[in-house]
Formats: structure tokens, C-alpha cells, sequence
């Protein structure tokens, strides 16, 4: 891991500063390694060869190796860039054309279309960390990172440095600027609890301006970001963390992992066996996507736990009971969730549906280890996999009367596409 600035006292944090800029030869054409594309095109945009920070686009450039699923076709255009300065130049590049844009992390929360995409795919390469202490003493740490840094890297860090608030998104795979998209979460804590703000490029204004938490309309798995796709790029994060704070530990399942760990009578949990658990449990679900995992291909949990009225919760549990699915009420998984209302298990939904882990079709499947986890096993289909998730969903809604909605972003399915 690379070492990292810790800044005791600034105002405000230049992750700037921060970024290493690559020179222009590391864009041309050649290896994914070195920075380009194997077998594309490489055009500088003539309108801004004079300047130093000039971004180069790759046209018909395969998809598949940026996702985690390994599946979609060709983007028409593509840009990877490393500073704010070169994305500001590849955004108003793309709309001055009229390309569509597609915002690409780490690639773990997408489906492409086989079609591809008919526009510009900037890959964010933002680096940069930045600590500020100051307001320890008021029980705050503000903790910043670039879009391009890896979001375990950034949980690891935290944790190293005893700051709580983080440690249970531990294992999540992806970039520090795609997890406000999604409000990424895991056992019982998400991004929203921790985040204080955003460094944005406005799209439309071509301005990079900052976003308060509030102001991102941060929900369960959702942001104003998906609202309002392609108007925004997010630049960087702000997280307000607790110095030597408690770690959170709200699932039972979490819980049931570190009392069989810890010696009897040793206290609260440290940040880092939080973390520890966390990662565990993460790869027992192949959830880590790890090389030589068999369900390495993924985009993680494929459903959303669907979250419904408490009398529709007892609607199904009372159906679950006269069926003979379970044989008493609280064998129904089910958690509080805001406004009063109930979270449903999708997995064990999808499993009482008659689904079973390892099931195949073709090329794609369930995962092994996890219901949730639609998996890709090598030369398959975007549209395979969409498949299988349409079956999953209809059986779900025929036997329980429940609706399963996608967490994955679809990319490239055309603007009436309706999962």
C-alpha cells in the first residue's frame, strides 16, 4: 500500500495537489498495463493538444475486462483520466460532440449490453488521501479521497488510523467515487452515516463545486446521482469519522463471528476485528471477488431486500406459515427499516422460490456461496444473465406476491429498457 500524507492542519484539503499526472505517453495506444488499450485507436481531441493536461481517447474499446461481471460489448469512445483538470477538458470535449457519458470505477456495480455503448467512457484515475485532525477534540476526524482510490483501501486506512465509521464496508469492491452512487452499505452501516460531502464536477455548468451529504439525497442503495445520471462526476469524498470511536456492530451475524473469536470477558470489539469479521464473512459469500474464486464474476448482490409495509411482511409471513414454507413466524427473516416500514430477505426469498446456489444456466448461474450473487462463468451473455435474473424475479413475484428490484446499473440497453 502506498504511503500516505496525513495533514494536520489545512482548511480545506487539494487532492489536486495529490494526483500523480501521467505523461502524455502513458495514453498512447498499447497495453492495459501501461495505460492504454490493447488493440484501439488513440486520437488526442484536436481542439486541446496545446495544453499539457490534454486527455487521449481510445475508440472501440472492449468493455468487459473494466467490469467484475467480465461482460458487455464495446464503448465507442473511451478516456482514462488523472486529474480534475483533464476530465474538465474530456467532459466538455465529449458533450461539445454529443457523446453520452458513462462515469467507470472500479466497474463492480454494472451490467453492460452486449451492444456496448454508444458514447464516452471516462475511467476515473483521481488519486490522492488527506487526514485532518483538527477537530478531534470535538470527537470528529475528516477523512478525504480522491474518486479513483479504492474504497477498501480507504475502510483499511481508517481503521488503521482508529477512526470509526467506515469498518463495516469493509471487502466492498470499487472506487471512492462510485460508493455515494449506490450509498453503499453492509451489516447495519452505510455510507450516508459517515459522509460529509462531495467534490463534484457540474456536467451541465462544466463547474466543480462542493455537495454537502444532504444534498445528495443519499437513500437505501440510492443518490440523487442515479436521479440525475450523467450530471455530475464525482471528484472526491469527505467523511466525518470518530477518533478511537466504538465500532458498529448491528447484525446478528457479525456479532455471532466476533463473540467466537474473542476470548470471554475481553470487552468491546477493535475497529480492526470489525474489519476482520467483516472480510471473513465477505469471502465465506464470495463477496471479496478474489482470484481463483469460482464466482469471482460478479456485481455482488444482484437485489435489492425489498422493503415493504409491516402489514404486507405479515401478509407474507402468514402465506409462508399456511404453505408450510416455515413453521414458525420468526423463521421469516425480516429487519426494521425507516418510516416503519419492514426489510424482507431477498436471498432467502429466492431461495424459498425454489432457486438453489451453483444453479446454472449456460454460461451464468447463482453463486455458489450466496443467493444474491448472480455470477458469469466465462464466455457468456450480457443478455444470459439478464435472463436468468428476469426468472428469478418473476417466480419471486408469482409465489410470494413480492418485487424484486436490480442493484446493478444497467448500461447500453437503450433509453425505453425496463428490467
Amino acid at each position: 500500500m502506498p504511503a500516505v500524507t496525513v495533514v494536520a492542519r489545512v482548511a480545506r484539503i487539494k487532492l489536486q495537489a495529490a494526483v500523480q499526472k501521467a505523461p502524455l505517453g502513458a495514453w498512447s495506444a498499447g497495453s492495459r498495463r501501461q495505460g492504454g488499450v490493447a488493440g484501439a485507436t488513440t486520437t488526442p481531441p484536436p481542439s486541446l493538444t496545446s495544453s499539457t493536461l490534454s486527455p487521449r481517447f481510445t475508440h472501440d474499446v472492449e468493455l468487459a475486462p473494466y467490469t467484475t461481471l467480465e461482460l458487455g460489448g464495446r464503448a465507442r469512445h473511451f478516456c482514462r483520466v488523472r486529474d480534475e483538470a483533464g476530465l474538465r477538458e474530456a467532459v466538455e470535449y465529449g458533450r461539445a460532440r454529443g457523446w453520452p457519458l458513462l462515469v467507470l470505477g472500479g466497474g463492480s456495480n454494472l451490467v453492460i449490453a452486449d451492444a456496448g455503448f454508444d458514447g464516452l467512457v471516462l475511467e476515473i484515475g483521481l488519486r490522492g488521501r488527506g487526514l485532518e485532525r483538527d477537530s478531534e477534540a470535538a470527537g470528529v476526524a475528516l477523512l478525504t479521497a480522491a474518486a479513483g482510490e479504492s474504497w477498501d483501501g480507504l475502510v483499511a486506512y481508517s481503521v488503521q488510523q482508529r477512526l470509526a465509521g467506515l469498518e463495516c464496508l469493509s471487502g466492498i469492491p470499487g472506487r471512492v467515487g462510485a460508493a455515494p452512487i449506490q450509498n453503499i452499505g453492509a451489516y447495519g452501516q452505510q455510507l450516508s452515516d459517515s459522509l460529509e460531502s462531495l467534490r463534484v464536477l457540474d456536467c451541465d455548468a462544466l463547474e466543480v463545486r462542493e455537495m454537502a451529504a444532504a444534498e445528495c439525497e443519499l437513500g437505501y442503495r440510492h443518490s440523487r446521482f442515479k436521479r440525475e445520471p450523467g450530471r455530475h462526476v464525482v471528484l472526491a469524498a469527505r467523511f466525518a469519522l470518530r477518533p478511537e470511536g466504538a465500532p458498529s456492530v448491528r447484525y446478528a451475524e457479525l456479532q455471532r463471528w466476533l463473540d467466537a473469536q474473542a476470548p470471554a470477558g475481553s470487552g468491546r470489539p477493535e475497529l480492526a476485528s470489525v474489519r476482520r469479521a467483516v472480510l471473513a464473512l465477505r469471502r465465506a459469500k464470495s463477496m471479496l471477488a478474489e482470484p481463483g474464486d469460482e464466482n469471482r464474476r460478479s456485481a455482488g448482490s444482484f437485489f435489492l431486500n425489498p422493503v415493504v409495509a409491516e402489514a404486507e411482511a405479515e401478509r407474507l409471513c402468514e402465506a409462508m406459515l399456511a404453505s408450510g414454507l416455515i413453521e414458525r413466524a420468526d423463521a421469516m427473516p425480516r429487519f426494521a427499516a425507516e418510516s416503519g416500514k419492514v426489510k424482507l430477505a431477498a436471498a432467502w426469498l429466492i431461495e424459498r422460490a425454489g432457486f438453489t446456489k451453483g444453479e446454472h444456466r449456460g454460461a451464468v448461474g447463482i453463486s455458489s456461496a450466496h443467493a444474491l450473487s448472480l455470477v458469469h462463468h466465462g464466455g457468456g451473455s450480457s443478455a444470459e444473465l439478464l435472463s436468468l435474473a428476469r426468472e428469478i424475479r418473476d417466480r419471486v413475484r408469482e409465489r410470494f406476491g413480492i418485487a424484486l428490484r436490480p442493484e446493478p446499473v444497467f448500461v447500453g440497453f437503450g433509453d425505453d429498457f425496463e428490467f
